[in-house]
């Protein structure tokens, strides 16, 4: 067993249960942490979306009583079957389009320097949505989510696909642009983070499985441990955070972040790697 190897794979497990959640960019952190580390490759890339397995568990222990609710009322409840088709609708548009793009967003933007520019981007749109009046929002709960909102918030998750800009930034800001409460907005990223990410952990799971063997359970086994113990910690604190503050410093960090990226790519002080 390579014990260097563990230790970069727990290091990656705790970038992404970190990062995923919060408006900065998971696959970003992961493909520059990959980087410095050596942890690049094609397994590498199966490992980063896998390991969103261990972070969607700790979603789904957070949020057991609304989705056990949801569960047990769909058959019966007009409100826990609209909530569910929202979240499926929601769902599709990123199903759709990485069927036909992820194959080439893979290949050609997952490099440091694009994580780099789509950070300082991003971190603008952040700015942008904070500064706009929050009592603009007119959906105060996900439950007063109308079709029509989930298919919108669906379309901006696309935007994610594209690395460095978050698939959490891309649902929760675009949500308030859209006219959501920031806590709508962030519930109902997390919700529609369940089917996303283990659709996508299972799909590029299969897609590789000629890549993979028993010998490389150890890896994966320890990379969703420590996604869950930090995605766990981190969502409980990002539920109180949002409720007094807002994502602004996130937006800072985003720059900050994107421009040591930048320098240190420009003057060759970091090899970085695609």
């Amino acid at each position: 067993m390579d014990t260097v190897l563990l230790v970069k794979a727990a290091i990656m497990g705790i970038v992404e249960g970190l990062t995923e959640f919060l408006p900065i960019s998971s696959t970003g952190h992961l493909i520059l942490a990959g980087s410095l580390l050596g942890f690049t490759g094609t397994k590498a890339k199966v490992f980063d979306i896998a390991i969103q397995t261990g972070a969607i568990l700790a979603v789904i222990i957070v949020y057991w009583q609304k989705i056990r609710d949801t569960v047990v009322a769909l058959p019966s409840s007009r409100q826990a079957q609209r909530f569910t088709l929202n979240v499926l609708i929601a769902f599709l548009p990123a199903v759709v389009l990485g069927l036909l793009f992820g194959k080439a967003i893979k290949a050609h933007l997952f490099t440091p320097q694009v994580v780099a520019t789509t950070f300082i981007l991003g971190a603008f749109v952040i700015l942008w949505a904070e500064r706009r009046p929050q009592n603009l929002a007119r959906v105060h709960s996900v439950d007063d989510m109308t079709p029509l909102d989930a298919l919108k918030v669906g379309l901006v998750q696309c935007f994610a696909m594209i690395p460095g800009t978050s698939r959490s930034g891309a649902t929760i800001i675009g949500g308030m642009l859209l006219g959501l409460s920031r806590k709508a907005a962030t519930d109902f990223s997390f919700f529609l983070a369940i089917p996303t990410l283990i659709g996508a952990g299972v799909y590029s799971l299969y897609k590789e499985r000629a890549l993979l063997s028993w010998a490389d359970a150890p890896m994966f086994g320890v990379g969703l441990l420590f996604s869950f113990i930090s995605a766990w910690i981190c969502v409980r604190w990002l539920l109180r955070y949002i409720s007094s503050h807002s994502f602004v410093p996130f937006a800072w960090y985003r720059i900050a972040f994107g421009l040591i990226v930048l320098l240190t790519w420009w003057t060759g002080w970091v090899v970085w790697q695609d």
